[in-house]
């Protein structure tokens, strides 16, 4: 996205995406004519429950999976959170093992550390140089007291897809009583997911990373799987969740995932305008690569099926000889917006533990650059960031420390 008064040039749509006006357009209808309380009899109330009945709908039949195993949350960290503590806490009688990787999202990360202070026991699987999980780690970790398994779908940090379908499988074939939880917040609406295909019981979504609204996510929770609520009060969607659902943010996520979907007819629908976001990629990382000392995190330790192993959307780099904070502040200066790794956790100190998790060479831990594109980035977008990264990095190299 460029604002072409201003040459703003925006790269941090892993972060968050700009809300698409049709979105903001659907939200101040309900916002006006669907204010009622959803829960309330009368036909204001009729009204609004009818927005949300629609939003489950349209995702229900993009995800292939029933509206009644949509269960809306404010955000994913919260999905995630009741993801976890919910099933590590339900199963805890048949046994505190745990299985996660060293690359998730600190909402998932967090919240195992946290089950590991309580007392259950945490495999952090490895991955490999490209960030793909270790499936014989996997197969090896797996033992009569595991209750529950969370892999992500994509990393955030450098975009890594996971075969979530052979884990899932290998997991359930272990063990069918397992669950099977998946964050798809960085993957939903720029890859195809096929839930049932990789057996998942438990998958989160956040809307702001496709240009929905922030403050609303869900969870779909498969039929059968029983997790405790994570808030307890008016016993809204069946009780899953309490308290008054967001009705314009709930509708705006819809509207907003129903684009990313839009005019797909498949049975696995495959998000639109993916296509032209791989060829923009591949141009960028090949600007990069010519690039005396840059090398692209994980991407180039694959040497086939780079759309297969890879988000469209992600590209990481480490700029080797300057401090990613530095560079950061130096693009921002000609309008470029991008990130040094989970925005998330920008306020933590400390190095990546995914760029760690792959090998990165320790000196260079510090050096790492997110670039997260959307469907509007031109090439002429991407040839301005490559030209003022010319210019820049050799710049703030003359005043590294060595």
């Amino acid at each position: 996205m460029k604002n072409e008064e201003t040459m703003e040039i925006y790269l941090d749509n892993a972060a968050t995406t700009k809300t698409l006006p049709v979105v903001n357009e659907a939200m101040m209808e309900v916002l006006e004519q669907g204010f009622g309380n959803p829960s309330s009899k009368h036909i204001l109330g009729v009204n609004a429950e009818k927005y949300i009945k629609d939003a489950t709908n349209t995702i229900s039949k993009i995800l292939k999976c029933n509206p009644k195993e949509i269960v809306y949350t404010s955000c994913a960290t919260e999905s995630n959170n009741t993801a976890i503590f919910g099933s590590a806490l339900k199963r805890e009688r048949f046994g505190k093992h745990l299985i996660t990787s060293q690359i998730e999202h600190p909402s998932v990360k967090e919240a195992f550390l946290e089950l590991e202070n309580r007392g259950f026991r945490v495999t952090f699987l490895p991955v490999d140089s490209k960030g793909k999980v270790d499936i014989e780690a996997l197969k090896e970790a797996l033992d009569e007291e595991t209750t529950f398994v969370s892999i992500m779908t994509a990393n955030n940090e450098i975009g890594t897809v996971q075969d979530i379908e052979t884990i899932g499988n290998i997991v359930k074939d272990y063990n069918k009583d397992i669950i099977f939880h998946t964050d798809a917040v960085q993957a939903f609406g720029k890859i195809p997911i096929d839930i049932k295909a990789a057996k998942v019981d438990i998958l989160s979504v956040s809307a702001h990373k496709l240009h929905g609204p922030k403050g609303i996510g869900f969870l779909y929770k498969r039929n059968g799987v029983n997790i405790p609520p994570y808030l307890y009060g008016g016993g809204q969607q069946s009780g899953q969740r309490s308290g008054t659902e967001p009705v314009f943010l709930i509708y705006g996520m819809s509207v907003a995932i129903d684009k990313a979907f839009e005019g797909n007819t498949a049975i696995i629908p495959v998000p639109k305008h993916m296509n032209n976001i791989y060829e923009r990629r591949e141009y960028f990382i090949n600007g990069l690569k010519s690039m005396e000392n840059v090398y692209i995190n994980g991407y180039e330790n694959a040497e086939t099926d780079r759309e297969k192993y890879f988000l469209p959307n992600i590209v990481s780099a480490t700029f080797d000889g300057v401090r990613a904070e530095v560079l950061l502040h130096a693009l921002e200066e000609k309008g470029i917006y991008v990130s040094s790794g989970s925005a998330c956790s920008s306020n933590k100190p400390g190095l990546s533990s995914v760029i760690q998790a792959i090998g990165v060479d320790k000196d260079k831990q510090d050096s790492n650059i997110r670039f997260s594109m959307d469907e509007h980035i031109t090439k002429e977008d991407i040839d301005y960031v490559l030209d003022t990264l010319k210019e820049q990095v050799p710049f703030l190299r003359q005043f590294t420390r060595r």
